[in-house]
């Protein structure tokens, strides 16, 4: 096996089967952005960030996972070649460098080295709110997230639907609410953008109190809306309900082995698909 095989089935962690230095190192990548976390939660409370030691603590850590992260954003492109799916030379290289997870990658990083050319406070602190990207990170090493990706991807035509007939639904009770009750609120209800703002929290039963109907038509739809609301906002989650059962129940049936070929962890039925053998004459 070639060092940039190694490399990539080091990085390209799989959650079964994968054990000894992969599982190290990617437990490391973990905990970094675990505590880098930690760290941007912390660094918001003024008694923490304006002492001078803990800043102190603060720029060191960030500069050691900004390298620690360079280095294997690197050492991903270096190797991701060795994926089928991105192929060889500098197109495969580049074709992943806009894949999701390099963007992921890249926008987790960018921040620091901008910074360092820029005095721009304002843009700074824009930017830093990019550092969050990093913990988006550790859904690529967590199976369950994982599977929420992929009952969001199965599921995407239906929840689209749903969110569709939920935004027309929102625009139309909005817009009838509006011709409801502008001449009596017209500082609240005076445009329907803005009655917009009651038709959400309306429909999503949050009911804040800033804006409510006063007629008794008004206070007639806007029941109806409320209803309707409870009964739309049920859609999705069955369906992404539905999407989870059986994404459960198919990761029960399957197996995993090391495939010969490829030396990768996959679904046994995957490797029986792909490299089934030709069948003599």
């Amino acid at each position: 096996m070639t060092l940039r095989k190694r490399v990539y089935n080091t990085l390209e962690f799989s959650a079964v089967g994968r054990r000894g230095l992969s599982l190290y190192i990617n437990i490391a990548l973990v905990s970094i952005i675990f505590i880098n976390s930690v760290a941007i939660i912390l660094h918001t409370v003024p008694e923490i960030r304006h002492y001078g030691l803990y800043e102190s603590i603060f720029t060191d850590f960030e500069i050691f996972s900004v390298i620690i992260f360079t280095i294997e954003y690197g050492l991903r492109i270096w190797s991701c070649v060795e994926n089928p799916r991105y192929g060889n030379g500098w197109k495969g290289r580049l074709r992943y460098i806009f894949s999701f997870w390099a963007i992921v990658d890249f926008l987790g990083i960018f921040p620091f080295y901008f910074t360092l050319l820029t005095s721009d406070f304002g843009i700074i602190r824009i930017l830093r709110v990019f550092r969050l990207f990093r913990l988006f990170r550790v859904t690529r090493y967590s199976r369950a997230l994982k599977m929420i990706r992929g009952v969001l991807l199965e599921t995407k035509e239906e929840l689209l639907i749903c969110f569709s007939f939920i935004i027309f639904t929102l625009l139309i009770s909005s817009s009838v609410m509006y011709y409801l009750e502008h001449n009596i609120q017209p500082e609240r209800f005076k445009s329907i953008p803005a009655t917009l703002w009651w038709g959400v929290i309306t429909m999503t039963t949050t009911g804040y109190g800033d804006m409510y109907p006063m007629t008794a038509a008004g206070k007639f739809f806007g029941g109806i809306v409320l209803i309707l609301g409870i009964a739309l906002f049920a859609l999705p989650t069955g369906i992404i309900a539905s999407g989870f059962m059986e994404q459960i129940r198919r990761d029960k049936g399957r197996k995993y082995i090391q495939c010969p070929h490829c030396d990768e962890w996959v679904d046994l039925q995957e490797v029986k698909h792909v490299h089934k053998p030709e069948e003599k004459e």
